[in-house]
């Protein structure tokens, strides 16, 4: 999806492109007039505005100033902290299985996402990930795909398999991810998080 409303973003490039000529202008005492001398300083202009646009997508896109007019997406990136229950019933007891513990690290650009899930007994590392925004409704979702590779003393009874998430971010009253996922062993269950840290985890914690 796009991260920027189009048009909101072509009129904001084109008001920061004027706001940078008169700047320059100003800068070298340059009359304010349409003339040669001011087409001269179109250069600086653009060199300004690109590396204007070089920390905007890098950083300054995240400051909530932007959000809604402008960018479209919310910042997620840090790490998400909750339960993943599985729709699994043991055949032979007729019982599903409790709530397993996760947490869920977001890392998030401008135009890239990867989601990396951690338990107690396995990593999921996603190979394709976006959040989309549904402008009718106003609803910003998460989807991706992964991998999950279970630890080696347990891969006898959890193997290597590949799954989906679809996820719902909410901002209010509590920011939480929640949502469903799938998997190629032909399971199914729901996620709930809330976010805990912009902290980066990189294991879950003991």
């Amino acid at each position: 999806m796009e991260s920027v409303k189009k048009e909101a973003l072509i009129y904001f490039m084109v008001g920061v492109i004027l706001l940078i000529w008169v700047g320059v202008l100003q800068a070298t005492h340059t009359p304010l007039a349409i003339n040669w001398e001011a087409i001269k300083k179109l250069p600086d202009v653009v060199t300004i505005f690109v590396a204007l646009s070089v920390i905007f997508t890098k950083w300054l896109w995240r400051v909530p100033i932007f959000r809604g007019w402008l960018v479209q997406v919310p910042y997620i990136q840090g790490t998400w902290a909750g339960d993943l229950q599985s729709t699994w019933v043991d055949p032979k007891t007729g019982q599903g299985i409790p709530p397993l513990k996760m947490i869920l690290v977001v890392r998030q650009t401008f135009s890239t996402m990867s989601c990396t899930l951690f338990t107690k007994e396995s990593e999921s590392f996603s190979r394709a990930a976006q959040i989309a925004f549904e402008k009718e409704s106003g609803l910003v979702t998460v989807s991706y795909n992964y991998t999950n590779r279970s630890k080696a003393d347990i891969r006898h009874r959890s193997p290597i398999h590949d799954g989906a998430a679809h996820l719902r971010v909410v901002t209010l009253p509590h920011r939480t991810l929640e949502g469903e996922y799938w998997t190629g062993r032909c399971t199914t269950g729901t996620m709930k998080l809330e976010f805990r840290t912009r902290d980066l985890l990189e294991a879950f914690p003991d």
